[in-house]
């Protein structure tokens, strides 16, 4: 077993075409054909079922493939540190950020930071908790922006900043104070489900029964369509701090007593070594939003997601 038969059915599992595999890894069909059969020979074992169009795992393959990508993974990590990778931050690197994030949070620090490391390329897309976990997993990207704890044993979390959260609207509200647990259930906007906002959303809400909730509407969209929504009259919603601008004073109302707020982290694989990269992300981005986030003062971080 080598680690090029183990980059060759990674690509074949990516592609499900001996060819368009091949071609990835610059090497004629036929080699990779021979080197996928001495592997699978080696191990006893079918890795892909060649009687299907396009070609797919066995269910023993699918393991197989799972550890093959652990497996290069640190290899892939060993070579960067011993070439020295781990200070510099030059290259190109693909980075996942949730939708709910990405509006308020990139125009605050990637000028700062394309000026400041004009050799490092960002290639960032919008994508949920779950997808940027997957990707981060299979090795597809390099980091993520998400909010967090994620409690995933593979994923190294980088606490940036803690991102309060405000009542919003006017109509269909008790009189303040406004206590997290004890907000009305009815007239509550929401994004839809696989959002992580949504469910911070319902535990700040009902924190001790969440299984409680009923009559809420559940609403596709972004943080500014339910903005809007609200403005019209039709309900209230919560939105985080970095989403407010000077039209939303009105409409803004802080918790009374500990503040619920959203942990802010980068996230990468525990094979990530390039360590100043993410220590000049972390510094550049924390430094890009208000110094009251930097503290865990009078906070509680609202844990959405179960371990």
């Amino acid at each position: 077993m080598t680690l090029q038969q183990l980059r060759y059915i990674v690509a074949l599992d990516i592609h499900r075409h001996f060819a368009d595999a091949a071609d990835a890894c610059m090497v004629t069909q036929p080699t990779l054909t021979m080197q996928v059969k001495k592997l699978e020979e080696e191990m006893g074992l079918k890795i892909f079922d060649r009687g299907r169009s396009p070609i797919i795992p066995t269910p023993i393959g699918t393991v197989v493939l799972s550890k093959a990508r652990e497996i290069l993974q640190h290899s892939d990590a060993l070579h960067q540190f011993v070439n020295g990778v781990q200070t510099d931050i030059s290259g190109e690197f693909n980075v996942a950020i949730i939708p709910t994030l990405a509006p308020y949070l990139l125009p605050r620090f990637l000028p700062e930071f394309i000026s400041e490391h004009p050799k490092t390329k960002l290639n960032i897309r919008e994508m949920q908790t779950d997808t940027i976990i997957e990707k981060l997993k299979e090795g597809s990207i390099d980091l993520g922006i998400l909010v967090t704890p994620l409690s995933e044993e593979t994923i190294r979390e980088i606490p940036v900043f803690n991102e309060p959260f405000f009542v919003y609207g006017d109509q269909q509200l008790p009189e303040p104070p406004f206590i997290a647990g004890d907000l009305p259930q009815k007239g509550l906007l929401l994004l839809d489900e696989g959002h992580c906002f949504r469910d911070q959303a319902l535990e700040i809400c009902s924190r001790r029964n969440r299984s409680a909730i009923k009559n809420i509407e559940y609403l596709s969209g972004s943080i500014e369509s339910l903005k809007a929504l609200v403005k019209k009259g039709m309900g209230y919603t919560l939105i985080p701090s970095l989403s407010v601008d000077e039209h939303d004073k009105r409409l803004i109302h802080p918790f009374e007593g500990a503040t619920p707020v959203r942990e802010v982290s980068i996230v990468v694989h525990q094979s990530f070594v390039r360590e100043r990269l993410l220590e000049v992300l972390r510094d550049v981005i924390i430094h890009s939003v208000p110094e009251e986030m930097r503290s865990e003062e009078n906070y509680y971080k609202v844990r959405w997601r179960q371990a």
